[in-house]
């Protein structure tokens, strides 16, 4: 089973760039998208229907906005929008599908690079949804996190570490809550498998930092740990060039 986590930073946009043609030839069992920046109705759903898959989406209040999806080819017995906590409901942050034997939750956590506000905001969800995620693991033993955290969790993750230190993304707590996020029982898929520098998931668009491949490891797809002898596979595919993310995937049996 193939899942890809993506930031598209606008379905439309990336859906002009050749996202469906990609998509095809990619063809994930299970894809988590971020930052859709549209409601479903905006978009030419048959597109992605006549791929196979069954649509999952949870825009936000505001238009043009966030939002979050889940494609599957695999018909969920269950899909739970939202997270129950409205401050991040109405932003369409967190949409889960419940199978047979794991659940997969795309997420798309706050940026706080906008200012004061948001990055208390910020801070305030990492505390929020840290405790969703513990109650939830009781229920959910199996469950795989993907999506954009906006966090780089060590020095390996960005290009830059040391004229970064202060910036929103990695912050020493929003490094050390990344730490004790995987220490609560989760798995980093790809550096489970992929120990090297250099591998990025991000990159701004100014001074040609993707060509330079000067960038951020945001994106994760976090499994918890019962799922570890399942895993087979992570890498990144930076050629996917439909946005200023790329997906991040994920293999199991």
């Amino acid at each position: 089973m193939k899942i890809i986590t993506y930031n598209v930073n606008g379905i439309r946009s990336a859906i002009s760039k050749g996202f469906i043609e990609w998509l095809q030839a990619a063809n994930p069992d299970m894809i988590c998208l971020q930052e859709l920046k549209a409601e479903e109705h905006q978009i030419e759903k048959q597109l992605l229907t006549d791929l196979g898959y069954h649509l999952y989406w949870y825009s936000a209040q505001k238009k043009g906005y966030s939002g979050v999806a889940i494609f599957t080819k695999v018909l969920p017995k269950h899909v739970e929008y939202g997270c129950g906590i409205e401050a991040y409901d109405n932003e369409g942050r967190v949409l889960r599908t419940d199978f047979e034997d794991f659940s997969l939750m795309s997420v798309y956590m706050p940026s706080g690079s906008s200012g004061d506000e948001r990055q208390g905001f910020k801070f305030q969800w990492m505390n929020d949804f840290q405790g969703y995620i513990n109650d939830l693991k009781v229920q959910i033993p199996n469950l795989i996190v993907s999506g954009d955290y906006n966090i780089c969790h060590q020095p390996i993750d960005i290009h830059n570490p040391k004229s970064n230190a202060n910036s929103s993304g990695f912050l020493p707590e929003e490094r050390e809550w990344m730490g004790q996020f995987l220490e609560s029982g989760f798995i980093d898929t790809f550096r489970h498998f992929n120990p090297e520098p250099h591998h990025y998931t991000w990159w701004s668009f100014r001074a040609g930092a993707r060509a330079k491949n000067l960038g951020w490891r945001i994106d994760y797809n976090c499994a918890t740990l019962p799922l570890k002898d399942r895993l087979t596979r992570a890498y990144i595919l930076p050629e996917a060039k439909h946005s200023d993310h790329c997906p991040s995937v994920v293999e199991l049996d």
